[in-house]
């Protein structure tokens, strides 16, 4: 996805500023371990919940990540950017 011009760039900015410390981890895995697939890491979350096998573990509570993930799918679609675009890990 590419990047926001302008005034839209602000409001990505503005909302990854506002964004959860497991919201912003969420964006980071995505990024690492599913090559920006939400799809995919949906897919892993929900394996676990279901006891199939999955990839990887998350510290959080899954459902909760769930949310959390629906709501950044909806903000990067609704600003057309991705959001790992504007998040790095930080060490």
């Amino acid at each position: 996805m590419a990047t926001a011009p302008g005034d839209a760039e602000d409001k990505v900015r503005r909302f990854v500023e506002s964004m959860t410390s497991e919201e912003h981890m969420l964006v980071v895995l995505v990024g690492e371990l599913y090559d920006g697939s939400w799809d995919e890491m949906t897919a892993d979350l929900t394996a676990r919940l279901e006891g199939r096998p999955y990839i990887f573990k998350l510290a959080y509570r899954i459902a909760d990540d769930l949310e959390r993930i629906a709501k950044l799918r909806r903000f990067e679609q609704d600003a057309r950017v991705r959001l790992s675009d504007y998040v790095e890990l930080e060490l």
